[in-house]
């Protein structure tokens, strides 16, 4: 099945006791029992028909044989973290979501859990005998570097480690890792598996049945789930992942080309497919503050992926919580924008976009 119909329809069946084709909001905490015990769905911590069909279809576009949903993305990091041991070794990418960096380093660190961070994109990269877990984003966030998932997978496994791959930024429409070798694969599904910024969730997805039985344990036991309207949300939205990164991919790749070409901009930074944009501007940190409050269509604000196009300085915004001597050491400069790039009229994007770098000129 091609992915434009996995997520349209893998997980999903009409309604059995109505037929209704959308899968309804089951909207219950518990459910009668056929015997003291003994029951199909026990409690909506557990188990709730709406998350249920979000997981499958998740699972299915990843390549995966399990979906486990949370009331976000971060709570799916937590889970992952949660499976190792005080003592364990991560190594992970430098350049990461500094909700992520902010996590690892000041709440899992004081429990004796050692984290690492390198470049997972240099090819010459070694993994430790000792590592428990990579994690890699790829692309990363902010900077877009990309990494070789089959041979960090191949080094990942020689030393008897797990292999955590963030996939948000390319979605399974441009990338699975688990088919090239990753034992989990992340998403932040409020970004572009929602796709309308209106919901905040997160999962893993994963082949690997010990794993999962880990993460659903987890899932039940800490409780951070994503509520039966969420899920309906998001599955509505993942419906239309495949069209809607078509239009973010073609609008970037216009803007990029647009871009290179301009005296003003100092560089641009694109993995070269996908919604995501970052650029450095000619010019100080004020510059870039004009030209980041400038924009209309471009709406100043955090998080990505979605339907509307949005604009931030990572260095006072998502990466805030990154000391600014590691954001130095691994480029994040005070000076770089970050584009999510929307589906909106690509002649109205560099109209908006325009306006701005008169702004920044003063």
């Amino acid at each position: 099945m091609k992915m434009e119909t996995k997520v349209i329809h893998a997980g999903q069946h009409p309604d059995p006791l109505t037929g209704a084709v959308m899968t309804p909001v089951y909207q219950t905490s518990t459910y009668a029992q056929k015997h003291p015990g003994v029951a199909d769905w026990e409690y909506s911590r557990t188990h709730n028909p709406t998350r249920t069909a979000l997981q499958d279809c998740l699972a299915a576009a990843e390549s995966g044989t399990h979906g486990i949903c949370f009331a976000s993305g971060l709570a799916a990091v937590d889970t992952v973290i949660r499976t190792l041991e005080p003592g364990d070794s991560v190594i992970c990418g430098d350049d990461v979501y500094g909700g992520t960096y902010r996590l690892f380093t000041t709440v899992f660190a004081k429990y004796g859990i050692k984290f690492t961070f390198v470049d997972l994109s240099d090819p010459s990269i070694e993994i430790p005998a000792d590592t428990k877990l990579v994690w890699a984003e790829t692309p990363t966030n902010p900077l877009l570097k990309t990494t070789d998932i089959a041979s960090l997978a191949a080094k990942t496994h020689a030393v008897g480690g797990l292999l955590a791959v963030d996939n948000t930024f390319a979605t399974p429409v441009f990338q699975r890792p688990l088919e090239l070798g990753a034992d989990i694969v992340l998403h932040s599904t409020t970004k572009y598996i929602g796709g309308h910024s209106d919901v905040v969730g997160g999962a893993l997805i994963t082949s690997n049945d010990a794993l999962a039985d880990q993460f659903t344990t987890l899932q039940n036991s800490v409780g951070a789930v994503p509520g039966p309207w969420d899920c309906f949300l998001t599955l509505r939205g993942l419906k239309t992942l495949s069209v809607r990164m078509q239009r973010h991919d073609e609008n970037a790749k216009s803007l990029v080309s647009w871009m290179d070409q301009r005296p003003d901009v100092a560089s641009v930074i694109y993995p070269g497919f996908g919604g995501m944009v970052s650029f450095v501007l000619n010019g100080d940190l004020d510059a870039a503050v004009r030209f980041v409050k400038a924009t209309t269509v471009f709406t100043l604000a955090e998080s990505l992926g979605g339907v509307e196009s949005l604009i931030e300085l990572p260095a006072i915004m998502t990466h805030a919580s990154v000391p600014p001597e590691v954001r130095a050491s691994i480029g994040i400069d005070d000076g770089l924008i970050r584009l999510s790039v929307g589906i909106e009229h690509i002649d109205d994007l560099r109209a908006d976009l325009e306006t701005a770098f008169a702004s920044a000129r003063g």
